[in-house]
């Protein structure tokens, strides 16, 4: 029954600890949801307004209209273009922390961060058309917090947000602003969209979808700004070998798990659990203080510092089943409620840390960046004394850990591909792809679903698509899945990557100095990193003088879930890129808005959503993408 909801090795050994102990999981509770609310599944039982709930019949003799005389086109797109809205207003949010923290360390007033990429913050105001020849550094931060921040605050409406118009090609943002989807300011875009989804506002699906995918946009903006600056202020990711799955707990360590999206608290609780060590050892644990990753601050911290990543997303609750965590620190974003009640049957201490995310049942430490290290210290020292109480007899550490080399942001990939050619890095690449030794590249990116077997369809899309010698990138919780199941290392690369890829990742990884390829997935960080891919297709895009539409990539999100994803995925469609999801949208009970995203799509954006649950007929579908793109290139 296990091995049929994850493929994660650990599921199995800590499941039946759950039903032993009584203890409900994600996959139990799913299981007495069902069967889930078909109308809600086909994306047509409104709730805007107190006259509904409505829902319309699609296939009896049921209501065709709302009360209100709304379609099932216009509930449809209502619904899911608010779940745009929801996932900007997440990763952007997450943005403007950062931008502001950025803004605090260019004016004296946060001791406990630094500047720690100056060479970074210098190429970003390059890029935002800030001078920085001759300043100091805290001046050309100032002024690159301030051109962020300036997205949110922008009203004129004809002037697109700076970030965007940063990150793309000239003929992309043409496009968009043809089709007057260019966001000028994200909180404006956000409003807007639930400001037109009220109840007797905007009721045509075409005009509705559209202002979605500028709410994505402005997604994508966030995210843009959020990876970007988190670089300057905590360091840019540089290839680093490390470790996947639970097996990175220790018996013998202090194990704080470090969980959610945002690095701000976790980057500190790294260094400061450093002058902890003898106080931890003090307490009993020989290993002294063990950190671990979980969902995308785990990536976060995985990227940066070589931080272990214990879990993914639906694997959270099983990192707490092994009665080894001694303090799990969550601050935003894909965090279960249902932590509380499984810690709470351990000695684990619950620490939520941001004041707009609190979890009933748990312990609160609000952190403000201002006493940032005086507040990660007190989080390592409740995690210290939690060990005390720890019950040796309850602790079961599966033996399942997987060596992974991450840490390839675009800056990486092309500092890799300097050591071929120096002078044109991107020419070594380029010439692959061209002579048909790269085939195409794909992003990975996404969640995890209960509606899908945990990670299974990331793994064997994977190795079918690199036999077919496709690259590989990957982001988030598809990242997580790839790293604990060992395929993102070496081995992996000579096990199941194609000769002609496995010939490139060969020269490259020799060239680095790693005695051997690289990984046969490349790992560039969280979900807010996807943008780092688009930087490395963006500079792909201006170098042959085609738009990103043209370019043989594609983009996978396996086990699509959270509101984030809807809006990633709708971002990246935006821009060009054939966009497969493995489980079914909440948008099939309207011909009119399935019909825009998977097929109007491809001719107004070139860019468009393929629905596949199947993993190896999904893999086949975007193979047979990339051959299209690679025919009108002529090559």
């Amino acid at each position: 029954m296990n091995q049929n909801l994850s493929l994660d090795p650990s599921a199995s050994v800590l499941l039946p600890v759950a039903k032993k102990e009584k203890i409900d999981t994600v996959w139990d509770r799913h299981k007495a949801m069902q069967p889930q609310c078909g109308f809600g599944q086909l994306g047509i039982c409104c709730r805007v307004c107190w006259k509904g709930p409505c829902r319309i019949d699609p296939f009896g003799d049921g209501p065709k209209l709302g009360i209100c005389g709304a379609t099932a086109d216009v509930i449809v797109a209502r619904n899911v273009i608010r779940m745009m809205a929801a996932g900007a207003a997440a990763h952007s949010e997450h943005g403007r922390h950062v931008a502001l923290a950025l803004l605090g360390v260019a004016e004296g007033k946060l001791e406990d961060y630094q500047i720690r990429d100056e060479a970074k913050l210098r190429r970003i105001a390059g890029r935002l058309g800030i001078p920085e020849a001759g300043r100091e550094p805290r001046e050309v931060a100032r002024d690159v917090a301030l051109a962020t921040l300036f997205d949110f605050q922008n009203q004129d409406h004809h002037e697109p947000c700076t970030w965007l118009k940063a990150s793309l090609t000239e003929k992309r943002l043409d496009k968009l602003a043809g089709l007057e989807v260019l966001p000028h300011n994200i909180d404006a875009v956000v409003t807007g969209i639930m400001a037109r989804t009220n109840v007797g506002c905007d009721a045509d699906p075409v005009n509705l979808i559209l202002g979605g995918v500028k709410g994505a946009l402005a997604d994508f903006n966030g995210m843009a700004l959020a990876t970007e600056l988190s670089d300057v202020l905590f360091g840019t990711p540089r290839p680093v070998i490390t470790a996947a799955n639970l097996g990175v707990l220790k018996e013998d360590a202090v194990n704080i798990a470090l969980h959610g999206h945002n690095p701000l608290l976790s980057d500190l609780v790294c260094e400061i659990a450093h002058t902890m060590e003898d106080e931890a050892r003090r307490a009993g644990a020989v290993a002294g203080i063990n950190l671990v990753g979980v969902c995308c601050t785990g990536n976060e911290v995985l990227v940066r510092h070589g931080i272990p990543l214990a879990a993914n997303y639906l694997s959270q609750e099983l990192a707490l089943l092994t009665g080894a965590v001694d303090a799990m620190v969550v601050d935003v974003q894909c965090i279960m409620p249902s932590i509380a009640e499984i810690g709470s049957c351990f000695h684990t201490e619950i620490v939520t840390t941001m004041d707009d995310c609190k979890i009933a049942g748990t312990r609160h430490v609000s952190f403000k960046e201002e006493t940032g290290a005086e507040n990660a210290r007190q989080i390592v020292t409740l995690a210290i004394e939690a060990f005390k109480r720890r019950n040796p007899q309850r602790v079961l550490i599966p033996d399942f850990k997987e060596t992974s080399i991450v840490g390839f942001g675009a800056e990486a990939i092309l500092e890799a591909l300097a050591l071929l050619d120096a002078e044109d890095p991107l020419k070594p690449l380029l010439d692959n792809i061209v002579n048909g030794n790269i085939r195409g590249i794909a992003l990975f990116a996404g969640c995890n679903s209960t509606n899908a077997k945990q990670d299974s369809s990331f793994v064997t899309m994977a190795k079918k698509l690199a036999s077919e010698n496709v690259l590989l990138l990957a982001t988030g919780c598809g990242a997580g899945a790839f790293a604990k199941h060992g395929l993102m290392n070496q081995e992996a690369t000579l096990s199941y990557a194609g000769d002609t890829l496995k010939g490139v990742l060969t020269a490259i990884g020799e060239a680095a100095g790693l005695g051997g390829p690289l990984p046969l997935v490349l790992h560039m960080g969280s979900c807010v990193d996807n943008s780092r891919a688009v930087q490395v297709a963006v500079a792909l895009a201006n170098k042959i003088g085609v738009d990103l539409d043209a370019l043989p990539l594609v983009a996978s999100a396996p086990e699509a879930m959270s509101e984030k994803a809807v809006a990633i995925g709708t971002w990246s469609i935006a821009l060009g890129i054939p966009t497969h999801l493995g489980i079914m949208p909440q948008v099939t009970g309207s011909r009119a808005v399935t019909g825009l995203i998977t097929e109007t799509a491809k001719d107004l954006l070139g860019g468009y959503f393929l629905v596949e649950p199947n993993p190896e007929a999904a893999a086949d579908k975007l193979l047979a993408v990339i051959d299209e793109r690679r025919r009108a290139l002529g090559i």
